[in-house]
């Protein structure tokens, strides 16, 4: 009973988290502050799958989350590659 309490907490703060970086990803206001949003929304969607996965007891989510987590990673080293030869612009 009390550990479904934090359950429902901790969805609820994962969600929460998830708004406020969706906010910062649609107002920029760079392209570096937008990357940096998308990511961290990479990293609380694969935080909400686990917690899901232990909460309800369904251990194949794991795996999902495993490969959420290798493809987001791998989006995170194409966007700073892209940054980098990209340059330093006024609107960053």
């Amino acid at each position: 009973m009390m550990l479904d309490t934090v359950y429902d907490i901790c969805f609820l703060m994962l969600s929460i988290s998830l708004l406020l970086s969706l906010v910062r990803l649609l107002k920029g206001p760079s392209l570096p502050d937008r990357v940096i949003a998308l990511e961290l929304m990479a990293s609380l969607t694969v935080g909400l799958v686990v917690l899901y996965a232990v909460a309800y007891d369904e251990p194949k989510f794991i795996d999902v989350a495993i490969a959420l987590a290798l493809t987001s990673f791998l989006a995170a080293v194409g966007f700073s590659r892209y940054l980098e030869q990209r340059g330093v612009r006024e609107d960053d």
